[in-house]
């Protein structure tokens, strides 16, 4: 990055951070180093900033110099056109951010040809400039158009000519950035966001979604962002038009004031009606075009930010653990694909049961899944969430029930488990097995270890997002690679075990590392030693430097390997053994000894207070996952389809979404219901994601069921 001496300390002041902290931040992020590698091993130098902090110091950081590359090419273009004065350049280095930039440099960007180049081209500028002028003619207004007449160059008369002056003056006026950021203030200030239904759109397949955008209106200040988002899907999608109106005439006013000065002018009227052209015709359509992409932005970022959180808390959801699980993936017709993996994951094997409509083959299912549950010794069954699942699951807790089985069913999401089972990937993994095989697989393994078999799907396809589709991919892939990134390391990866998908989301490693680590790990076994990964292909000092504390070496010949101190730091945990007289075996996981232990005491210019302070954290529970106690939810054996759903009944379910407008809950009947934001609490809740996250079990009661919408409404609030 090419940062510039003041870069750190106009970071400081945007973001309000101390500059004895951001500087540091800057240092090390231009020096390569990863947010998760600095906000766990870097404390000293940034006073123990956050990733959040660090994010956003990043973000402001890419902004500058985003800026600054801007800047160079603006100021080069002007120059190129024998227009780059000292006010001028002045002007466009004081610009702090790219609107402001571009408004500066609007008169001079190359422009299609409109009615103000043509003009230019008939020789109608001395004219346009005169007129700007305002000042009182000695002649009358036919004297002073009559020499710009000329029929060879489309100017057959004066009342052309005066128009195309007029054009030059309009856009002229309207390229002024003073007048353009007005007008952007007074739209934000002042104007509304309209949206109607196109004309004979009204029956449209797909229009009675945007029902309540027919004819709507809202002040631009404080539409939410989420209807932004739904008025512009209905444009995308040939239902809606949507606009920015303004009162206009105070606007018209303002603009006459300013621009036209003297009423003696034998062109007064003419300007006057100029403006009013310059107005309409270019202005108010910039503006709106500038007011809705910034609606568009910050509705982008409210969503974006929202899908974020709400994959935190999916992927960070409580595994079930090392168990022996069989995979269900429902089906009526075609039956229920069932794989088996053992306690890594490993496929054991895989069947088809029919113990749904139309075949309702109940005895031989239940038989072919009694046989591979006592063969195999199955602890947990992982039903998909799709079609026939509440009827499977029926299927499966009789079967457990009738048989005294110690296992235990739970309900799965299956969102983007086609996604992953069609893969490239997935057919690597499996190249023998059918793709609904490979998607039953994928379903066991999401309740075994839901971060290390989620990684493998694109995110915007497991479901935890609204308009993912409709808002910046760019922003988005950056906001769940971030997302993706900060679990991974926060919970730790298990280097023998992890997938190439989950390794690359390792600090430091990406997915070209990430497949030359298992294909070391296939060529030489197992990882005894952390050491070993620098004897992986094109896997250098600093990669090694990032990666090393969140890989973990269950088993191996160094104990700290398998917790988050770095290997940087185990001279520190020799000391630390020495001074206890013990060995580090037996230091590594025991508590007792760790409260023994004064940070104080092992500190120095290398090692600072709070990674010592950590690595003592972590000596008491090494490789500790930061995750939750697995919980399972426990839907009504009564309930399962919206038909069987009444008003006033209290179910319990499972929060698969939360949006700026409520949460999502799923209750078992294949369609989740919606807790409106005024139905989540007793108390004002002004943003859902303060009183549930995704995974939440809860219970509510249902308040309305509409079956042929397919809409349920429930309520926290009883």
């Amino acid at each position: 990055m090419n940062v510039e001496l003041k870069t750190p300390t106009s970071i400081a002041a945007t973001l309000g951070l101390p500059l004895r902290q951001v500087q540091p931040a800057v240092e090390l992020l231009t020096a390569g180093n990863t947010i998760p590698f600095i906000a766990r091993y870097r404390k000293e130098a940034t006073n123990s900033l956050d990733e959040i902090a660090l994010r956003a110091i990043e973000d402001e950081l890419e902004r500058l110099n985003t800026l600054a590359t801007r800047k160079a090419t603006i100021l080069k273009s002007v120059a190129e056109q024998g227009e780059l004065t000292d006010d001028l350049r002045s002007q466009i280095e004081k610009c702090s951010d790219l609107r402001t930039l571009e408004q500066v440099y609007l008169p001079f960007k190359p422009k299609r040809r409109t009615r103000a180049t043509i003009a230019r081209e008939q020789g109608l500028q001395p004219l346009a400039d005169l007129l700007l002028k305002q000042e009182k003619l000695n002649q009358s207004r036919q004297a002073t158009l009559q020499p710009h007449v000329n029929p060879n160059d489309g100017l057959p008369d004066t009342d052309t000519a005066l128009q195309g002056a007029l054009d030059i003056i309009a856009e002229g006026w309207s390229e002024v950035a003073e007048t353009r950021q007005w007008l952007f203030g007074q739209a934000i200030q002042f104007g509304k966001i309209v949206s109607k239904i196109k004309r004979g759109k009204k029956t449209a397949e797909g229009a009675d979604k945007f029902e309540q955008y027919f004819d709507r209106k809202e002040t631009v200040a404080r539409i939410p962002g989420h209807r932004v988002l739904a008025m512009l899907r209905g444009v995308s999608e040939g239902i809606l038009r949507v606009g920015i109106e303004l009162d206009g005439s105070r606007e018209l006013s303002e603009l006459n004031r300013r621009l036209v000065h003297n009423r003696q002018f034998e062109f007064f009227d003419d300007l006057i009606e100029c403006v009013a052209d310059c107005y309409e015709r270019l202005l108010l359509p910039a503006t709106e075009s500038a007011i809705l992409g910034q609606l568009k932005e910050k509705a982008d970022e409210e969503a974006i930010a929202v899908f974020g959180k709400n994959l935190h808390e999916l992927l960070m959801a409580a595994p079930a653990g090392p168990r022996v699980t069989l995979g269900i993936d429902p089906g009526f017709r075609t039956g229920c694909k069932v794989a088996l993996v053992d306690e890594t994951g490993q496929f054991l094997a895989n069947a088809t049961i029919y113990p749904t409509p139309p075949k309702n083959d109940t005895d031989a299912a239940g038989e072919t899944l009694l046989k591979l549950i006592q063969k195999y010794d199955v602890e947990l069954i992982a039903i998909g969430n799709g079609t026939a699942s509440r009827e499977t699951d029926a299927f499966i807790g009789a079967l457990i029930k009738d048989n005294g089985l110690d296992v235990t069913k739970v309900m799965v999401s299956e969102s983007g488990a086609s996604i992953y089972s069609a893969s490239d990937l997935a057919v690597k993994e499996f190249p023998d097995l059918d793709i609904t095989v490979r998607g039953a697989i994928s379903i066991a393994r999401r309740l075994q270890d839901p971060l290390a078999e989620l990684v493998k799907t694109d995110p915007k396809s497991i479901g935890v997002g609204q308009y993912q589709h409709d808002v910046n991919q760019t922003k988005l892939r950056k906001c769940l690679d971030r997302v993706v990134q900060s679990c991974v390391n926060n919970v730790g990866v298990d280097l023998n075990m992890a997938s190439a998908p989950l390794l690359s989301f390792v600090a430091g490693i990406g997915p070209k590392l990430a497949e030359n680590i298992v294909a070391f790990r296939n060529s030489n076994g197992r990882f005894t030693d952390r050491r070993q990964l620098t004897s992986v292909t094109k896997l250098g000092k600093k990669a090694f430097e990032q990666a090393a504390g969140f890989l973990r070496i269950r088993g191996g010949d160094q104990p700290l390997d398998n917790s988050a101190v770095h290997p940087e730091s185990y001279t520190v945990v020799h000391q630390m053994a020495r001074q206890l007289k013990t060995d580090l075996r037996t230091l590594v996981g025991n508590a007792t000894f760790s409260k023994k232990l004064n940070a104080a005491d092992f500190f120095d210019d290398q090692f600072g207070l709070p990674t010592v302070q950590d690595i003592i954290s972590e000596l008491a529970k090494p490789g500790r996952d930061p995750r939750s106690e697995f919980r399972v939810v426990k839907f009504d054996d009564e309930v399962n389809d919206i038909k069987d759903l009444k008003p006033n009944s209290v179910l319990e379910g499972v929060i698969t979404n939360v949006t700026h407008f409520g949460a999502f809950i799923d209750l078992g009947v294949h369609q989740d219901a919606l807790i409106h934001i005024s139905q989540l609490s007793n108390q004002f809740v002004a943003d859902p994601n303060e009183v549930v996250s995704v995974g939440d079990v809860l219970k509510v009661k249902v308040m309305e069921v509409d079956v042929s919408r397919k809409r349920i409404s429930v309520t926290r609030k009883f």
